[in-house]
């Protein structure tokens, strides 16, 4: 007689490492077939990105033009607004303040437009092609063609750019050597300049568009209102004399006509069916702007602070990883020292005549050699 004696205790645990078992199995298998030694996260997100990288570069120096253009637009209608809406408001308001607001804005364009523009048409710097360079820091792949220090090579402009920071399809252009400190400055005025009109507008926002939805001060919006005649009738409402010739018949006392208030810019701005909307586009646009930009200036301060471009600034922070405590970037040269250079505050040039004021003078150096914190001259600047 055979007994047969069924054990199910761990039954289950020998089932799920069987299966783990195999698993790893496959796994391994897998890894031999595909196995790569330069396999890494990196390399795998490289690989993952690689359309977006195509798209960019060949599509990016046509869809520049179109960005150039939808800034110029923006910024055309932003500054017709303020005019058309902002200045008869703050005409009635007060005529001093306005003319402050006008010539502190007219600034703040001026240098907009000014900075803007030389970030689009300056070139960024190139390396000489057919010349030899005396400081080449290595060879670029691409070009086949010496590279001087901090020069990158650029895959939408398809060289390589003197102290390149990245390419930037809002300009249409590489932002670098010549044209840096350009791109940096628009950015700063185009921060203070939507800063400044929200902080004029605020005031005619909280009126047109909250105390009129929460039925507040404004007595009336109806666009008939404008340039009529009006009465406050018996019910309290403003309306056209025409509406009201109706309650003449009936001979009513004249104490029911009351005093006509004087209508306030406030109550055109919001009866007129494009001013309102207008406020609105407005608001969204500068504060778009603001949160944008601002975060970008935050950024770009940071790396001018440290003497680095945002292309070494990637470098230098994997460098430090594998480098801790000995690697110390060879362009800084401090907080004070590194604005300067930046902003080309050098040979008798002030910060009020040369970055408060519209100005096209060039960086220090040819941006083929540098100094570095290994041999600076006492005489350097």
């Amino acid at each position: 007689m055979v007994v047969i004696i069924w054990r199910w205790r761990g039954v289950f645990r020998r089932i799920k490492d069987y299966i783990a078992w195999k698993f790893s199995q496959a796994v391994l298998i897998m890894q031999s077939l595909t196995y790569n030694a330069h396999m890494s996260q990196s390399y795998a997100i490289d690989f993952l990105m690689e359309p977006i990288f195509w798209f960019v570069d060949n599509f990016a120096q046509y869809l520049g033009k179109v960005f150039v253009f939808c800034v110029t637009i923006l910024t055309a209608l932003v500054v017709a607004i303020a005019y058309w809406v902002g200045l008869p408001y703050w005409w009635e308001r007060c005529p001093y303040t306005m003319v402050f607001l006008v010539v502190f804005g007219n600034w703040l364009l001026l240098n907009i437009v000014f900075h803007y523009y030389m970030a689009v048409v300056t070139v960024p710097g190139y390396p000489p092609h057919g010349t030899l360079v005396s400081e080449a820091a290595s060879i670029c792949k691409k070009c086949i063609q010496p590279k001087p220090p901090r020069t990158h090579h650029c895959s939408v402009c398809d060289r390589c750019v003197l102290a390149m920071d990245h390419h930037c399809p809002w300009l249409n252009n590489c932002v670098g050597y010549q044209n840096a400190r350009h791109f940096f400055l628009y950015m700063v005025y185009m921060v203070a300049g939507v800063s400044f009109l929200i902080f004029a507008g605020v005031d005619i926002g909280y009126q047109v568009l909250w105390l009129n939805d929460t039925g507040g001060i404004i007595p009336n919006n109806d666009p008939d209102l404008i340039g009529h005649p009006v009465r406050i009738n018996q019910s309290g409402v403003m309306v056209p004399v025409k509406d009201i010739a109706e309650y003449d018949s009936y001979n009513l006392p004249k104490e029911h006509d009351l005093p006509i208030p004087p209508i306030t810019e406030t109550q055109r701005i919001t009866a007129h069916p494009y001013k309102r909307k207008s406020v609105v586009f407005m608001a969204v646009t500068c504060l778009a702007v603001l949160m944008a930009l601002g975060t970008l200036v935050y950024m770009h301060g940071k790396n001018i602070s440290r003497g680095e471009t945002s292309v070494e600034a990637h470098i230098n922070a994997k460098l430090m990883k594998e480098q801790p405590g000995s690697f110390r970037n060879p362009y800084d040269f401090g907080r004070t020292k590194n604005w300067k250079l930046f902003l080309g505050l050098t040979q008798g040039r002030t910060f009020v005549r040369h970055v408060l004021l519209p100005s096209r003078h060039s960086p220090s150096g040819n941006g083929l050699s540098w100094h570095t914190v290994q041999n600076v001259h006492e005489d350097w600047p």
